[in-house]
């Protein structure tokens, strides 16, 4: 396991998941805005730690592996709260297709390096477009919750829902890249059915 600057942030925006998980419930009347400045803080890593990487060529697979999960992590956790504070319908369903999409990539981008294709589901610039909505629409429902609450919590459900849009969109262009690769195996299956057939 190889541990460099990059990853060690990476490490940093895991830590910070149950900092906020703990902020998040304290009976203070800044904590959800405490929350926001830690999920921004999160943020700024997760940029931080790709662009170190790149520019002072600290790639790992250990990094490569961890970034995305420490990404998803925070994300889906801050979600499960915001829903469970505020259970609206669209922010609710919203959240949902976040969290269900990003199930679905990480097991195709599997699947799809166990069959040496991985860099046909890479990370693509809607991806990166998906991303940044999420951040700062969850940074804006949770500022929402201590200040400017109506304002903040109605563009911030909204950006929600254009993530949620974005991100159905991107899994689109993910499952289609990878249709190719699931046709081969489908053929791969039937011919061996075929020769296992008497």
């Amino acid at each position: 396991m190889e541990l460099n600057l990059p990853t060690y942030l990476t490490l940093l925006r895991i830590l910070l998941i149950p900092v906020l998980v703990v902020l998040f419930y304290l009976p203070w009347p800044h904590a959800h805005l405490a929350c926001a400045i830690v999920f921004s803080l999160a943020g700024i890593t997760d940029w931080l730690d790709g662009y170190l990487a790149r520019r002072m060529a600290l790639t790992t697979h250990f990094g490569a592996f961890l970034d995305p999960v420490a990404d998803k992590l925070m994300v889906a956790v801050t979600l499960v709260l915001i829903v469970q504070a505020d259970p609206s319908p669209l922010v609710a369903v919203a959240a949902a297709i976040i969290i269900g999409r990003e199930i679905t990539i990480a097991s195709l981008r599997e699947w799809m390096a166990e069959i040496g294709e991985r860099k046909k589901v890479a990370v693509s610039e809607l991806g990166k477009w998906k991303t940044t909505a999420q951040m700062v629409s969850i940074t804006l429902l949770l500022l929402g919750m201590d200040v400017w609450r109506e304002n903040l919590q109605y563009l911030g459900q909204w950006l929600l829902v254009l993530a949620a849009a974005l991100t159905l969109w991107s899994m689109v262009i993910y499952l289609r890249a990878a249709m190719p690769a699931f046709s081969r195996d489908m053929k791969t299956v039937v011919v061996d059915k075929a020769k296992t057939t008497p």
